[in-house]
């Protein structure tokens, strides 16, 4: 199984063999799905609070007294009835949406991701993403050669992670180290723009994707 790699100048220079077990994977979309959703949970922040009756500004003293007024008994300013007085049943910021991924999971998920976009020849492979001034107008020219049009991740090995920062202030292009690569990030991106060390790295780490 072969991979075209590309140089800066969009010029096609070799062939790369390419791991079946990373890239030959059939379709799972139960499990990307699962997993998928367990990311978007773990990233939720929980920003609505309401108080409950305890929480809430107020006397703790009886209003009135309970008979002989005419009026409904009442015991607290703060009863949840009331205007200003505490929420019963109201979301609360200690709610916890996380979910557990098994690693064996997540790896295969990865897997089934990557093998998808190389067949529906969204994958970008280069020979390096290193590039000598570090500037966004210098790394650009890879979407411009290369004719990438649409959301993109690029994937940035170890030896690689110096030149992120050149990558950020293009649009519609988000950047991503091997080891931080997810599920979630690859299916909000079309396209993928991968080096050939970064190939090497991911073979590496996910290999045994499929046991």
């Amino acid at each position: 199984m072969k991979i075209s790699i590309y140089n800066l100048e969009g010029k096609e220079v070799k062939k790369m063999e390419i791991s079946k077990e990373i890239f030959g994977l059939s379709k799972n979309n139960d499990l990307v799905h699962q997993v998928a959703v367990s990311i978007m949970a773990n990233r939720r922040q929980v920003l609505a609070h309401t108080k409950t009756r305890g929480e809430r500004a107020g006397s703790g003293r009886k209003p009135w007294k309970q008979k002989g007024t005419g009026r409904a008994r009442v015991g607290s300013v703060r009863t949840p009835i009331w205007k200003k007085g505490g929420i019963v049943f109201g979301p609360r910021s200690e709610r916890n949406f996380k979910k557990k991924i098994n690693k064996k999971m997540n790896a295969k998920a990865i897997a089934i991701v990557l093998s998808g976009k190389l067949k529906e020849n969204e994958i970008y492979a280069v020979d390096n993403l290193k590039i000598e001034s570090k500037k966004t107008k210098e790394f650009s020219k890879f979407f411009e050669n290369l004719k990438i049009k649409g959301k993109t991740l690029a994937i940035f090995g170890s030896g690689e992670r110096d030149f992120r920062i050149a990558s950020r202030n293009i649009k519609n292009c988000e950047n991503s180290l091997v080891e931080q690569l997810n599920v979630l990030d690859m299916l909000n991106n079309k396209y993928l723009l991968i080096s050939e060390d970064s190939i090497k790295e991911l073979e590496k780490k996910y290999n045994k994707a499929d046991e």
